[in-house]
């Protein structure tokens, strides 16, 4: 246990709630467009919102985009007049500040450098005797980057174009000016530059923007001129490096680029395909150098340089495995080191985080963490198809069945003070999330425990106690709820819960149909699957989306593909297009929609483990079980970099049969028919 952490006994709940409202900037998510459409696909990688005939205004959105040691979450509204204002929230997670003598002492968990800038600080272009304001906005275009195209002025069009650097603190923002008239431009850019220094907590920072503009230019018709505008700070005596536009851009291309190469997804629908590629990008670019080594963190304007339970072992690190990014798989392997290195000596909770670059554990409640952390480790282990990796995290995931052992109650079920809502919505003594987790975390440490040579006894131990947490889930969480054979989330829960989807996702199927009508009918909104079903009228819609993408997972393992694709074409068509894109989020009304990055990867998971119904069951194997809607014939997922392997999954609608093929570069591991729903096991060493 960490002793310092020991005056500070907060409550996760109270850090989450108060920063998230303390920290939102710039201008809200706009919800009272919730039905609408504004943006539309212009090929696989980019979406584009049209101006040009646009009536919904005012309108406004947000974007987050991260490199290893910047944030910027871009906050853009168009008024009535198509006019664009920009607000720049920057964070360089890393660099710390002090708190005020007035600030309340749990803000020392967000006490990132940080800060907002408008358009005040951008230089100023001159033409023609009279200064240059950008146009009316046409277009914006998100590919990975954000794109804001201006209708042109005085025969001058602006393009302006935001993205992060990949490896250092910074933040760009590229114009492009273009002389679409049919005469010579001459025109004169002011000089910008705004320094800022203070003291934090590890050391004397220095902010800076400014742009590397030329004083004048001369634009022959359809010559264009480039020039960036830098957002930057520095630590202590690092030097001071001039920031490059063209530099930073190619390595925001090449991570691009390898996000859309591998773990490639092929459906016939394009928003589903487009919305994974977008998800893979969020996903793997919220990584962090902190003193842990590389870690990943949720983002959102409130989370970086730390490691949780659930966002980072249980959501996004069983998923980087797969997408073969090397920089997702250190940060993952990481994090579960961070856990292991942290184990409690005695009957403590582990902790729930490792926030602030590692330096702050918490947190006081047991929020089941110990059952996420080895549902998703044990997953990670199998899907890296390393074993030295197994060894390593092996003690991790013995202490943590462990302690959920010693949490079993007189009933069977494994008692938590709360779940990963942290209080939000009640709980009761033990809950449906901890046990199902428990329940998973079992079945994949036995098949673990088997590839790594362990003793048969506890192999047998684990699928024994799998066995009897089953039953005990019928038996304890088993009821009828509003009318349906589903769950009850917690013994005293008289209302429908979202995480009820969690027995589906572990293959406990006994109670499947009223549970997707739950699901799907009940809890189903515009956004998705709301938390509780409202108890009283005026009661608002409360969803997080990671429920949501849960019970898609679940949906599409338990059979249900037809339903459950119809509401993700919905649901993914409003994230992609609608009126907060182009990412999953991660709550409502809590932190206006913020694009947490963890909940990406769970996007992702749809497909790999519902659709696909990919298990991992040894190094080296694992099992599928494909469940393709009826309007699909054909699904693919391509360059799944998992097992120590790199390969393709094929499936084709044949009549009543699926041709299923495993193969990578002409040599073909598996190749067998079967129908809709039936498994298939896959060893890629044979």
């Amino acid at each position: 246990m960490n002793s310092r952490v020991k005056i500070l006994p907060l409550l996760f709940c109270t850090i989450c709630i108060v920063s998230f409202t303390a920290f939102v900037l710039g201008q809200p998510v706009n919800t009272g467009y919730q039905k609408e459409i504004f943006w539309h696909l212009t090929n696989s990688n980019a979406i584009k919102w049209d101006l040009t005939r646009e009536e919904r205004l005012p309108h406004q959105d947000n974007i987050e985009m991260d490199g290893q040691l910047v944030a910027a979450i871009i906050h853009y509204a168009v008024d009535e007049k198509k006019q664009l204002h920009i607000t720049r929230d920057i964070l360089f997670p890393q660099l710390r500040r002090f708190l005020k003598s007035t600030d309340p002492e749990y803000l020392i968990y967000r006490a990132y450098l940080r800060d907002s800038y408008n358009d005040d600080v951008l230089p100023v272009i001159s033409i023609e005797k009279s200064r240059l304001v950008p146009g009316i906005l046409d277009s914006v275009i998100i590919n990975g980057k954000i794109q804001f195209y201006h209708h042109p002025v005085n025969g001058l069009k602006v393009i302006r174009t935001f993205f992060p650097s990949m490896n250092s603190r910074l933040l760009v923002e590229k114009w492009t000016v273009v002389n679409v008239s049919d005469s010579l431009k001459i025109i004169q850019i002011g000089h910008t530059t705004l320094h800022q220094q203070e003291t934090g907590m590890n050391g004397i920072f220095n902010r800076s923007v400014y742009s590397d503009a030329a004083g004048e230019i001369s634009l022959m018709p359809s010559q264009d001129y480039t020039f960036g505008i830098y957002f930057t700070a520095r630590c202590n005596d690092e030097p001071e490096s001039k920031a490059n536009f063209s530099i930073a851009e190619k390595l925001r291309d090449n991570f691009l680029d390898s996000m859309r190469s591998n773990l490639v997804l092929q459906t016939p629908d394009s928003i589903l395909n487009t919305l994974f590629y977008f998800s893979k990008i969020r996903a793997a670019e919220s990584i962090y150098q902190t003193k842990m080594g590389l870690v990943h963190s949720p983002g959102g304007g409130s989370y970086y340089t730390g490691i949780w339970a659930n966002d980072q072992a249980e959501y996004s690190g069983p998923f980087f495995p797969y997408l073969g990014y090397g920089n997702g798989v250190s940060a993952a392997m990481n994090a579960y080191k961070m856990f292991l290195k942290n184990l409690p000596t005695g009957n403590e909770k582990i902790w729930a985080s490792f926030e602030m670059n590692g330096d702050l554990p918490c947190c006081s409640k047991d929020r089941g963490d110990a059952a996420m952390i080895a549902f998703g480790a044990t997953h990670f282990c199998l899907a890296t198809g390393n074993k030295l990796y197994a060894d390593t995290i092996w003690p991790l995931i013995e202490w943590c069945l462990a302690y959920c052992e010693k949490k079993k109650t007189s009933e069977g079920v494994i008692a938590s003070q709360s779940d990963e809502l942290e209080g939000r919505f009640p709980t009761g003594v033990a809950n449906l999330s901890t046990t199902s987790l428990y329940y998973g975390a079992l079945i994949q440490a036995a098949d673990l425990a088997k590839a790594m040579g362990k003793p048969s006894a506890l192999i047998k131990d684990y699928l024994a106690r799998a066995k009897d947490i089953s039953i005990s889930i019928e038996k304890y969480f088993g009821a009828k709820m509003q009318g349906l054979h589903t769950y009850k989330y917690y013994k005293e829960n008289t209302t429908l819960r979202s995480w009820i989807c969690l027995p589906l996702v572990m293959g406990i199927n006994q109670r499947n149909e009223g549970t997707l009508d739950a699901l799907f009918n009940k809890l189903w909104t515009d956004n998705g699957v709301r938390i509780e079903l409202a108890a009283t009228a005026g009661k608002p819609e409360v969803f997080w989306d990671r429920g949501t993408l849960y019970s898609f997972r679940g949906a599409f393992k338990a059979g249900a593909a037809d339903r459950a694709l119809k509401k993700l074409h919905a649901y993914s068509k409003t994230r992609l297009t609608g009126f907060h894109v182009p990412y999953v989020v991660e709550a409502w009304p809590e932190g206006n929609m913020a694009h947490l990055s963890a909940e990406s990867a769970l996007y992702c998971r749809i497909y790999t483990e519902g659709i696909l119904g990919l298990r991992p069951t040894g190094f080296h194997s694992f099992t599928l079980q494909p469940q393709l809607p009826a309007d699909w014939n054909v699904f693919s997922i391509k360059k799944i970099a998992a097992f120590n392997n790199v390969f393709d999954v094929l499936v084709n609608r044949q009549g009543d049969y699926l041709d299923v093929s495993v193969e990578h570069s002409g040599k073909i591991f598996l190749k067998k028919k079967i129908k809709n729903g039936d498994t298939v096991t896959v060893d890629l060493v044979k």
